[in-house]
């Protein structure tokens, strides 16, 4: 049977848009020969509606959206994820449905029986789990639908635990399945996809003894970054085909339901798109600039501002900016106080000259004396301390969201994530924007990065990675004055905000005791901070932002 995988961006609530960029999928696939199309979940909303879902007329409109992409279906089907009203008047009040489209009609629905509540997963909050998955009997075909988390049960899958009773891969085995659909909405973390691939994947065809046809969104929504890699496996677990990464793809796939030659297909390796596997460099990079582009364009912006102090941090920022906007639709701006060194000046110079962006510069030593003099009848008799030091990060704040309101650029701020678990950072100074690209990189992931985007010319000045990395607030400051050295504090980090590790746990690792202690708290004391940052792309297991759930007020020491 050759099914037609449609790896599609859909925008969450852009119904219109959604609904022409399915049927003009599903038409293309057509060309190609598709047999059957699939679709990813929710691809008619989007992923994830959130509090959408509970707007009066959301539902109904998804709805009737729906009905127009059925009705242009033909004889050939269509799965396609939606939303479902709940009609029983009990449970949660919506479905995360599968329509099987065919004929004109919507002629068979199956319903998501996993719901994921857990780090960025809030399906709980809307949605009722079906009891079992669905079988459609189509072609002589028994199809088993099933959408995304109801075949992450994988033993060695840690979140296997929260679900209780059968599991819908257990549901199915004894079905005698002749293909199994998963419709999915997979957002993307460093290594992610192996384990995907691996362990979800080839192990849902192993145990089920038939091929699966894994269909994943593509695309950034908000702070989540879907990175497509839609797959096809033979009965064997193999993969038979794999679609690109990190963009839109359509592939139509052959799927032999006869066991032999389906594992005669698994070893072709001519189906597997040249980004399906690519190294983890890339794949940081790619899902930096995809996402970024998307939560720009999705939100309306074309043109993009960066304050470029010098450092490694702004540098990566900029590159990533140039290849999500195009180099001609962004701006850089020096921002220099009286302190500020003349090799940052050059670098940022320098910077902007290879990437082919505007640069401009805007000196800030009369603004900050101003504030200086406005403060000094109140500051009198204090020694001067990090409240003088910020009110040169604020100026620039305040500048760069004059530019950003003036000329309707997406301002975008520059911390990494090792700066934002500890507050080395402003509020209302360099925490000002409207997107925080690189809040999920560690500070020595920001050094691999700029490392790898000079892999081939130097794009990034070599001393902006070489030089020790300072805030210049003050003369001849470095970041080490006030933090270990990155190796040691991304490892802590690591272990107290992405492991959950305790105290104790981090001394038993071998870290020095005053240094844990000084960087916990400085993590617990700054979670006021990271509340009103600008969101940040998701690119680890756990990030800062809404997978992320700590009180600001608390008194727990660990």
């Amino acid at each position: 049977m050759r099914i037609g995988l449609a790896q599609l961006n859909p925008t969450v609530g852009d119904l219109a848009g959604n609904r022409r960029k399915i049927i003009d999928a599903y038409h293309a696939l057509l060309q190609q020969g598709a047999e059957l199309v699939v679709l990813p979940e929710l691809a008619v909303c989007g992923y994830p509606p959130r509090d959408l879902l509970f707007k009066r007329r959301f539902v109904t409109d998804v709805a009737a959206a729906l009905a127009e992409i059925a009705a242009a279906v033909g004889a050939v089907p269509a799965v396609i994820g939606t939303v479902e009203v709940n009609p029983s008047g009990r449970g949660r009040p919506f479905f995360n449905s599968a329509a099987f489209c065919v004929n004109g009609q919507i002629a068979a629905v199956g319903r998501k029986c996993l719901l994921p509540t857990y780090d960025v997963f809030d399906e709980d909050r809307y949605f009722e789990p079906a009891t079992a998955p669905t079988i459609i009997e189509h072609a002589g075909r028994r199809i088993a639908l099933t959408i995304c988390e109801d075949i992450w049960t994988h033993p060695l899958i840690n979140t296997r635990r929260l679900y209780n009773g059968h599991l819908p891969l257990e549901q199915l085995a004894g079905g005698k399945c002749d293909l199994m659909i998963n419709l999915s909405a997979s957002p993307w973390h460093s290594a992610k996809e192996s384990v995907r691939q691996n362990l979800v994947v080839g192990d849902s065809a192993r145990a089920l003894g038939c091929p699966v046809v894994y269909v994943n969104c593509v695309g950034g929504n908000d702070e989540l970054i879907f990175d497509g890699r839609s797959l096809a496996c033979n009965a064997q677990g193999q993969v038979i085909a794999g679609l690109a990464a990190f963009a839109e793809d359509l592939r139509v796939v052959d799927v032999a339901a006869d066991p032999a030659a389906a594992a005669d297909s698994g070893r072709a390796s001519a189906g597997v798109h040249p980004t399906f596997a690519q190294e983890a460099l890339k794949d940081m990079f790619d899902a930096l600039v995809l996402g970024l582009r998307d939560y720009a364009q999705k939100s309306g912006f074309k043109r993009a501002l960066i304050a470029l102090s010098g450092g490694i941090d702004s540098a990566v920022v900029a590159v990533i900016a140039a290849a999500a906007f195009g180099p001609e639709n962004v701006t850089g701006v020096s921002l220099p106080s009286s302190i500020s060194s003349q090799h940052s000046r050059d670098d940022a110079r320098i910077l902007a000259e290879n990437l082919g962006v505007r640069f401009e510069t805007i000196t800030i030593a009369d603004a900050v004396a101003a504030c200086e003099g406005s403060l000094a009848p109140l500051f009198n008799g204090r020694p001067r301390d990090v409240a003088e030091e910020n009110i040169q990060a604020r100026v620039r704040g305040v500048l760069m969201m004059a530019l950003s309101n003036k000329f309707g650029a997406l301002l975008l701020t520059t911390g990494n994530k090792s700066e934002m678990a500890v507050g080395y950072c402003t509020l209302y100074g360099d925490m000002c924007g409207g997107l925080a690209v690189i809040s999920d990189v560690f500070k020595m992931q920001v050094y691999a990065l700029a490392r790898w985007i000079n892999r081939t010319s130097e794009v990034i000045p070599a001393s902006t990675i070489e030089k020790p990395p300072s805030a210049e607030l003050r003369p001849n400051q470095t970041d080490q004055d006030s933090l270990p050295p990155y190796e040691i504090l991304d490892a802590i980090l690591k272990g107290y905000v992405e492991e959950g590790l305790s105290r104790r746990d981090l001394l038993e690792a071998g870290f020095a005791e005053s240094t844990v202690n000084d960087i916990v708290r400085k993590v617990d004391i700054n979670e006021y901070k990271r509340k009103q940052a600008a969101p940040g792309l998701k690119i680890t297991p756990l990030a800062f932002g809404v997978g992320r759930r700590i009180p600001i007020v608390q008194k727990y020491v660990s």
